[in-house]
């Protein structure tokens, strides 16, 4: 599997994202979207919509790129639209919500809402999947989408890290991330952090830097946060006394992070940790993964341990626990990375469950003139460029829509009719069509289809055929 191949497939219909929050990490994912093939960010939500834009021309976006005035017209022309109603990007024309805002409640909300629209959901907000991560991806499982934490940060680093190992057989010992720790910094403020950094406040605020944000970077908040997060997403354990912050370079991990009767520091094993770039004196760690993450395995047999010796793997001095290491993460630039499952052709949406809804793309602007909906193939053609050419011929309408074509659809199907013929059949498939969605679409009096949820009972009318079917598609 290559990510970037399966990026370039999807070039000619790339994945649509929504960005809600465009801060510091939206503005570094927002720095690379826009170099990233098969990438579309078509909206943006944000309670500052100014300061958004002024994130969006700092990071080198041209000003007419964000200048869509709704999604629509994004979608359209390539742009981007920029909101304050981040409800307004739960819309089935976006198939990813990429959420960023930092605030564990709000990113909830929006991650539920993603999910009750079929959206897949990149969790940039750490925050939010601490406090309910299991329980969002039980309820994106159910729904039949991903919720997924973003690539690029430490979290979703340590976590592939963690899988890899276990795909080739080892049992991980400890995994985790280094920072910058030492035990007076619990006393830092967000007024005094930026000394800590060896930066100056106005070089914060030109980068964009949240002050409380960096502040709890610091005091070890976040990275309690990080490790309650990749806890919850590999089954490891965390420390019942707190985080320890050992002073520890890479070529002491297997080391140090092996389980106390052995000689290390863990109670046990399988546990997550982190570990701090400077001695408790202050001074610098010799060969410290401050940026960076790591884990800690264990080689089972004499084979496997010979095996590490031959090839060169950085050992404690039994040979016995082995260390893998990234010195660095580069963040939001590879936020979010997309499932295969998000590029290829047959799979823009995610696979269904029996009886489970599945929804259409809707127009797009951007078709040549002789376009068409195929109610099978849910794609839009264009006169040349048509990748089921003859399906969409024997399907849908001819060239002379949009004038002569009307427009009929049930909640899930769409069907393009060009002459009265069509459209007496399109009245017909309205009114009989029982489409397998949520619990059943059950057929009422004149010619209206009400959703019917499982036997349940209760639903609303979702379609009237005979006003819609003849509406034109303008």
């Amino acid at each position: 599997m290559n990510l970037h191949s399966l990026l370039l497939a999807r070039a000619g219909r790339p994945i649509t994202v929504g960005l809600i929050g465009a801060g510091k990490f939206g503005a570094m994912f927002l720095a690379m979207a826009a170099r990233r093939p098969g990438l579309h960010v078509a909206a943006i939500g944000d309670l500052a919509p100014d300061r958004a834009r002024a994130n969006l021309a700092r990071v080198g976006w041209a000003a007419e790129r964000s200048a869509a005035r709704g999604l629509g017209e994004a979608l359209a022309t390539g742009g981007t639209w920029v909101t304050d109603d981040a409800a307004a990007l739960h819309d089935p024309r976006i198939e990813v919500i990429v959420e960023a805002t930092g605030h564990p409640l709000a990113g909830l909300a929006h991650a539920l809402a993603a999910i009750e629209a079929r959206q897949h959901v990149v969790m940039v907000n750490v925050e939010a999947d601490a406090l309910a991560g299991p329980a969002l991806a039980a309820r994106a499982a159910k729904a039949g989408v991903v919720v997924s934490m973003a690539y690029g940060d430490q979290p979703a680093l340590v976590c592939e890290l963690v899988d890899t190992l276990r795909a080739m057989g080892f049992p991980v010992i400890a995994a985790g991330k280094g920072t910058k720790f030492l035990p007076g910094f619990h006393a830092s403020t967000p007024e005094t952090v930026w000394g800590h950094y060896g930066i100056t406040p106005e070089d914060a605020a030109a980068g964009g830097m949240n002050s409380r944000m960096f502040n709890s970077f610091l005091d070890g908040t976040k990275s309690a946060i990080e490790m309650a997060a990749i806890a919850n997403a590999t089954g490891l354990l965390p420390p019942e006394d707190g985080l320890l912050f050992p002073p520890c370079g890479v070529h002491d991990l297997p080391h140090v992070l092996r389980p106390q009767a052995e000689g290390g520091l863990l109670p046990r094993k399988g546990m997550v940790e982190v570990v701090s770039s400077l001695e408790r004196d202050g001074r610098p760690v010799a060969g410290d993964v401050r940026w960076g993450v790591y884990a800690v395995f264990e080689g089972e047999t004499a084979y496997v341990r010979r095996c590490f010796g031959e090839y060169g793997v950085r050992t404690d001095s039994t040979g016995r626990y082995a260390a893998l290491w990234r010195p660095y993460h580069l963040m939001a630039s590879n936020s979010p990375s997309p499932s295969p499952r998000w590029h290829s052709g047959a799979s823009r949406r995610a696979p269904r469950r029996p009886g489970a809804a599945t929804w259409r793309r809707r127009p797009s602007a951007r078709c040549a003139p002789a376009r068409c909906w195929t109610a099978r193939a849910a794609r839009w053609c264009g006169a040349t460029a048509c990748r089921r050419r003859a399906r969409c011929a024997r399907t849908c309408c001819p060239s002379a829509w949009p004038t002569a074509c009307g427009w009929c659809a049930t909640w899930r199907r769409a069907r393009c009719c060009a002459s009265r013929t069509w459209r007496s059949t399109c009245r017909t498939t309205c009114r009989t069509l029982a489409s397998r969605c949520g619990g059943g679409w059950r057929r009422r009096r004149g010619g209206r289809l009400r959703r019917d949820a499982g036997g349940r009972g209760v639903g609303a009318c979702a379609v009237d055929c005979s006003r819609r079917c003849a509406r034109p598609i303008a």
